[in-house]
């Protein structure tokens, strides 16, 4: 019974966190998006911090780099904390 209580607050716990980060950052951080050609056409990668990254990545595989339209460089957390010291 104890091991059963401990697999299911192993699983648990880190599910919680996970859920609770998620929340603070309702925005993509990446300003950056791939958007591949070729057999992978259509598909696109948003995990780009530059635009150098992003054109390393296109480079060769064929594509093009767009700026991340769920980008917002301020942050939700930073206006949070902005209305709640008011």
């Amino acid at each position: 019974m104890r091991l059963a209580t401990f697999v299911v607050a192993a699983f648990a716990v880190p599910a919680a966190l996970a859920a609770a980060s998620a929340y603070e950052m309702p925005y993509d951080p990446y300003p950056w998006c791939a958007v591949y050609s070729g057999d992978a056409g259509g598909a696109s990668n948003c995990g780009f911090l530059t635009i150098d990254q992003c054109r390393a990545t296109v480079s060769g595989i064929g594509g093009f780099c767009e700026p991340n339209q769920f980008y917002n460089p301020r942050g939700a957390v930073a206006r949070a904390q902005k209305r709640t010291s008011r």
